[in-house]
């Protein structure tokens, strides 16, 4: 290492702090879902995949906590409004 840099002033950790109410952890995914966000991001014209993958498990959270009454409402919706 050169003796002019100076890194007393340097910080250890994250160069980038993580929002409240966000984790920052390490995972691993096949590498064809991570590549499926990846190009779903692309296809659109950018953004984040990592915030995709954040709605996607959330969705998934939530359906799997639906009663089979709101499930039969939502889907009854969805079909519906696909007939106007």
């Amino acid at each position: 290492m050169k003796p002019e840099y100076d890194f007393s002033q340097g910080k250890q950790g994250a160069i980038d702090p993580t929002s409240p109410g966000k984790t920052r952890i390490t995972i691993r995914l096949d590498d064809d879902i991570l590549e499926w966000f990846r190009s779903q991001v692309h296809a659109v014209g950018g953004g984040n995949y990592q915030s995709l993958i954040n709605k996607a498990l959330r969705e998934y959270i939530q359906h799997r906590e639906e009663s089979l009454e709101q499930i039969l409402r939502r889907v009854l919706r969805e079909e519906l409004h696909n007939l106007r």
